[in-house]
């Protein structure tokens, strides 16, 4: 991956001291970022941490200091504020390339996948978000998920220009809907309506092999596109649920990253993820990059 690279010139990354905020950092610093990217760690508090500035102002000097040393150009910002409100509205005012922040943080509930910022955050930011998942490791498998749609060609463009690390595992994936199963009712025992399969017809099974065709075509056309940013990746076509197959997909291949777009409810305010990208980003065991479409 040789090509240049023209996304990531401005990164945000949202620190709050948490281990999954540690985790977001260290995925930057591995990064091959350009030399001209400006890195703005933000660390956002609210009126009941006033007495902790102190604390605070050391913590966020220290995960400067981190970057610094690994070669980046590093600002930093402390901001009072409600954090998703001023981390995506600094992101917006500023222009951020992309933001960065883990999947949780320092208050995060046991149990819950995604804490309520990172969600927030990527419900309503209008630029990419990557939510980081702890132990960082370094980026190989990486899923980017396509439909075919607008969204699908931006995150390709994104994916194209972004400074990944050389020698990546690339899969590009599509989900063919579930097919309908024909079955036919019966009573059975005690009046229990039993319902079994028949067979699948001529009609249904041409059905089939015309969606997976085009299924095919995709992937081959996704491929082609990566590969004019010199991007190798290989083809994965399954059928089902669409949540539920890229989510067990993650979990047996043992995926880093996960990259899929979004949808908007308008131009300027109320992002809104579609339902399959919200699974994902609150349910994959990888990280996940979620692309907003212009």
């Amino acid at each position: 991956m040789n090509v240049a690279r023209k996304i990531c010139g401005s990164i945000l990354l949202a620190d709050d001291g948490s281990e999954f905020a540690r985790a977001a950092a260290e995925f930057v610093a591995n990064l091959p970022l350009s030399p001209n990217c400006r890195v703005t760690v933000l660390r956002v508090f609210t009126s009941q941490q006033a007495t902790e500035l102190g604390s605070l102002e050391d913590a966020l000097s220290r995960t400067c200091e981190y970057l610094r040393n690994r070669g980046l150009q590093v600002d930093s910002e402390l901001l009072l504020g409600s954090p998703a409100q001023v981390i995506t509205e600094y992101a917006e005012s500023h222009k951020i390339d992309l933001i960065v922040m883990g999947a949780k943080g320092l208050r995060a509930t046991l149990g819950i996948l995604l804490g309520g910022v990172a969600q927030q955050v990527v419900e309503y930011s209008s630029c990419p978000v990557l939510v980081v998942r702890p132990p960082y490791q370094q980026v190989k498998r990486v899923l980017l998920l396509t439909d075919g749609s607008p969204g699908s060609d931006a995150v390709i463009q994104y994916f194209g220009r972004f400074p990944f690390p050389a020698e990546l595992d690339v899969r590009v994936m599509h989900v063919l809907p579930p097919p309908p199963l024909p079955v036919m009712a019966s009573f059975g025992a005690a009046d229990r309506m039993i319902y079994e399969p028949l067979a699948i017809t001529e009609a249904v099974a041409q059905e089939r092999a015309r969606e997976e065709e085009a299924g095919k075509a995709l992937l081959q056309r996704t491929i082609a596109d990566l590969a004019a940013f010199n991007v190798k990746a290989t083809s994965v076509l399954k059928r089902g649920d669409a949540a539920t197959e890229i989510l067990e997909y993650i979990k047996d291949q043992k995926i880093d990253l996960a990259i899929t777009g979004s949808r908007g409810l308008s131009q300027i305010k109320a992002w809104m993820l579609g339902s399959v990208s919200r699974k994902l980003v609150h349910y994959a065991a990888c990280s996940v990059l979620v692309v907003r479409s212009k």
